[in-house]
């Protein structure tokens, strides 16, 4: 029997790499029946899948829509404001929303959070050394990975900290459809009311800063302009979610997978903890071993060829990131894991148009964090190897990592 790509079987979801390994060699642009999409892995041809925008498309969510008529009306919200998102969009409007959003995302505004970065990193570290002192269990994704991306584009966008544990509920909601879950069976439902609560929210406050702008990114998206055009308010809205949705999800599950990697593999954290300036290409190492994004998702928008396959318009591809990124045609000793690697041209966060606008962010939040972790907590270790990962396609992470400080 044909051998069958299914990320919907715990055993691959928890492991992937070994399934990945025999599809770059047997079948690497793979049609899988169980996950009716087409499985794409070698590190050439999940390239070309970034890089070809007019024979696949970006927008997966308007063929979904469209084929769910009677679904509509119960996911108004998830088309209305997720049909803005950037990642969802091609050429012009991928063009058009990029230019715009690269007038208030620069490289100086997110050098400039440094300062609130670090103060971030050392308060939740109090927190661990604070749990540890009183013998209670450290959870490193709840006390560390999670708050620690998810406060900082909260002060990013002006939204209050002390909302965080409700803007949790709905982006986990979320999560469910962009990740493209495996098993949860109301997922629609429950994406819908994240996206509907999270709008909600979201338009009170764009409302507030067009009245009385801030010194926040919501307040510059509202102000965006160019002599051409600027965002619609459902634009702004659907960047706000999508900033923070992507601005933390993703970022978590870079330090939460970096961390238990790492922690794993000794030698490489006493490397780290002999040599801080390997950081840089530690946390490069953390972003190809076992990324936090697991797949791009795209749609074929017209029939051709790849890897002599004949993909047909309408069908879905997922080019997994993940196994491009352990191509040993690419990458020399792809399994193994080395701080130090270098040149490490992973494609975690994508390639050409869509390369990831939130990357130096995500950098900037692992390279302290790792730096102050191995400065605080040189004895860190894992407390478990009993892993719970996501039932996602799209994010990859686990949602617990049980920690101890010796």
């Amino acid at each position: 029997m044909a051998f069958v790509f299914d990320l919907g079987d715990p055993a691959v979801n928890a492991d992937p790499f070994p399934a990945f390994a025999r599809l770059r060699e047997e079948d690497p642009v793979h049609w899988s029946p169980a996950m009716k999409a087409w499985i794409v892995t070698r590190y050439d041809d999940v390239k070309r899948v970034a890089l070809d925008n007019s024979a696949i498309s970006a927008d997966r969510l308007t063929p979904f829509f469209a084929a769910q008529p009677a679904r509509q009306g119960r996911v108004e919200h998830l088309m209305r404001y997720l049909n803005h998102w950037m990642v969802f969009k091609d050429p012009p409007d991928h063009t058009r929303l990029r230019r715009l959003f690269n007038k208030v995302f620069t490289p100086s505004a997110v050098e400039a959070l440094r300062p609130n970065v670090e103060e971030i990193v050392a308060l939740l570290l109090d927190g661990m050394a604070a749990k540890a002192a009183k013998g209670e269990p450290i959870d490193w994704i709840a006390d560390f990975a999670y708050p620690l991306p998810a406060t900082v584009i909260m002060d990013l966008l002006g939204v209050p900290r002390d909302d965080l544990r409700r803007v949790k509920v709905w982006s986990d909601d979320i999560a469910l459809f962009i990740g493209t879950a495996q098993v949860a069976g109301d997922k629609y439902a429950r994406a819908e009311a994240g996206a509907r609560a999270m709008s909600d929210y979201f338009r009170t406050l764009v409302d507030r800063r067009a009245a009385v702008p801030e010194e926040d990114m919501i307040s510059r998206l509202v102000l965006a302009s160019d002599e051409r055009e600027a965002l619609s308010a459902d634009e702004v809205i659907g960047t706000c979610i999508l900033l923070l949705f992507a601005g933390h999800e993703t970022t978590t599950n870079l330090i939460g997978n970096g961390i238990l990697y790492n922690l794993r593999h000794r030698d490489q954290w006493e490397r780290l903890r002999a040599s801080p300036s390997l950081i840089e290409s530690a946390v490069e190492e953390w972003l190809r071993y076992d990324g936090p994004t697991g797949a791009l998702a795209r749609v074929v928008a017209r029939d051709h060829e790849l890897g002599g396959k004949r993909l047909k318009a309408g069908e879905r591809v997922f080019a997994f990131a993940n196994a491009a990124n352990r191509d040993p045609a690419q990458f020399a000793e792809a399994e193994r894991f080395d701080i130090g690697r270098n040149p490490n041209p992973h494609l975690t966060f994508g390639h050409g148009i869509h390369f990831c606008l939130g990357a130096p962010l995500a950098r900037l939040e692992a390279q302290i964090a790792a730096r102050q972790l191995i400065g605080r907590f040189p004895a860190l270790r894992l407390a478990t190897d009993r892993l719970d990962w996501h039932d996602s396609l799209i994010l990859r992470g686990v949602g617990a990592l049980a920690v101890t400080i010796v």
